[in-house]
């Protein structure tokens, strides 16, 4: 299987090229030349499978020309033993015909885990192939960060460092990467927002000329395709679960990158019966406004109580827009040419769209009193993003005789400040094997907003 560029200008690229490659050439994301598809039949025949057998299935078309069968199966089982549900992504019910997929069951607490920890080994064996040292260079609002650090940190060929926003993260977010004490981590606290984090993230990629001799930059952010793909078997897990694909189940997913949701997206592509998929948003709504009105118009970010999402140019966007646009990418490269400008779609696009997605913007006081809601009508705790999709899910359904299921992306744990503010004195214990988190030695380098400096600190710690 070839991969493309959303863009149009870049070279086409296999499976493992495209994986150690990240961003295109011409400023594009991969995506696959055809999306494979299943039969109902061959869909019915998944159900039963374990997850890590599921996920061999669902992702084996799309890297079957660079991987062996047992390579493949290898990466699956060593990236999800870490995982503390039996299940992998267990269903919980909240409502009528309303589940919540726990994400985070993950060894850092958050949906990331499902591609990072995939991405993590698929790295290690295509380096250790190839005999090559690379340098992972990745952005996070909070959850990517922890996941890929977690994914990477016993590789010997990588050397990873991720920026976050200084003082934009939760605690225990935070902790989760700083505390990560191996030689080859790196963290860097950037004077900015998500957005300045992810925005030099591309610019790094364009000119890597910073980096010393023999090092190149690999992507663990969701440009990379791989991410993307292994978030596609959840859906499959969730819809099989609760009776797929003989009926329909749909999904509401909280999201700032778009890339979540555009894996929802994929598995309908790929023959899923899903009628609804919902984008559920913060305060920082562009993808609603986009939309529910044609409004792509960048706006001041806002910091909020689901931090995950603080974020305003949705990179894996660009991935649907490719698809709306009838994969043309000179089209799209037009329309992102400025991302600081507002975008409008052409009405037909926009009409493909709205016939996809439905969307919801919930603001932090209802995010707060969603959590209140659940946990005094169903004693389940949501973190502040689920709550999100949640409240999204309900205000947005169609039917309410096909399920619906809310992603939970995060445990509540990682974000004490919603939950306190939704039931006061409420104390959410971190797992066991996080107890002393809070307690543990941070290393850490502050930044400011400049991207000279930040490739001078990265030569600096790579000779």
């Amino acid at each position: 299987m070839k991969f493309i560029s959303t863009r149009g200008r870049a070279p086409s690229l296999s499976f493992a090229d495209t994986v150690l490659t990240g961003l295109a050439s011409d400023g594009g994301l991969y995506v696959p030349e055809n999306l494979p598809k299943f039969s109902q039949q061959e869909i019915a025949d998944m159900a039963g499978l374990d997850y890590r057998e599921l996920a061999f299935r669902i992702m084996w078309p799309f890297v079957a020309e660079d991987l062996s069968e047992d390579e493949m199966r290898g990466i699956i089982e060593r990236a999800y033993t870490s995982f503390r549900h039996a299940a992998v992504a267990p269903l919980v019910q909240t409502g009528h015909n309303e589940w919540v997929m726990e994400l985070f069951q993950g060894p850092t607490l958050a949906f990331k885990d499902f591609a990072l920890q995939f991405l993590g080994q698929l790295f290690d064996l295509l380096l250790k192939r190839r005999g090559e040292k690379v340098v992972v260079l990745g952005a996070t609002s909070g959850d990517t960060g922890s996941a890929a650090i977690e994914g990477c940190r016993h590789c010997e060929n990588i050397d990873i460092f991720i920026m976050h926003p200084h003082n934009r993260v939760s605690e225990v977010q935070r902790k989760q990467m700083t505390t990560v004490l191996s030689d080859n981590v790196f963290n860097i606290a950037l004077e900015g927002n998500f957005d300045d984090c992810q925005n030099m993230v591309k610019a790094s990629f364009a000119d890597q000329s910073f980096l010393p001799d023999g090092r190149r930059l690999v992507a663990v952010n969701s440009i990379n395709w791989a991410r993307i793909m292994a978030q596609i078997v959840y859906y499959f897990h969730a819809a099989l679960s609760l009776g797929g694909p003989h009926r329909a189940v749909n999904f509401s997913v909280p999201t700032g990158n778009f890339g979540d949701i555009f894996a929802g997206y994929l598995a309908r592509g790929m023959g899923l019966p899903i009628n609804q998929l919902v984008i559920a948003t913060n305060a920082n709504d562009i993808l609603h406004r986009c939309i529910s009105a044609n409004d792509h118009s960048p706006q001041p970010l806002v910091h909020s109580l689901s931090p995950s999402m603080d974020i305003m140019v949705s990179s894996n966007f660009e991935r649907l827009l490719f698809d709306l646009y009838d994969r043309n990418g000179p089209a799209v490269a037009e329309l992102l040419a400025d991302r600081s400008a507002p975008m409008k779609l052409d009405e037909r696009v926009l009409a493909k769209a709205r016939g996809l997605f439905s969307s919801e913007r919930v603001g932090d006081e209802r995010t707060v009193q969603v959590i209140r809601e659940v946990f005094e009508s169903t004693g389940y705790l949501l973190d502040p993003h689920t709550a999100i999709g949640m409240e999204a899910a309900r205000r947005a359904r169609k039917s309410s005789a096909e399920p619906m299921v809310c992603l939970a992306t995060a445990h509540p744990a990682k974000f004490a400040e919603a939950v306190d503010k939704a039931l006061p004195g409420t104390s959410v214990p971190l797992p066991h094997h996080m107890q002393d988190l809070l307690q543990r030695e941070e290393r850490l380098q502050v930044l400011p907003n400049d991207l000279s400096a930040v490739h001078d600190f990265i030569s600096r710690a790579l000779t």
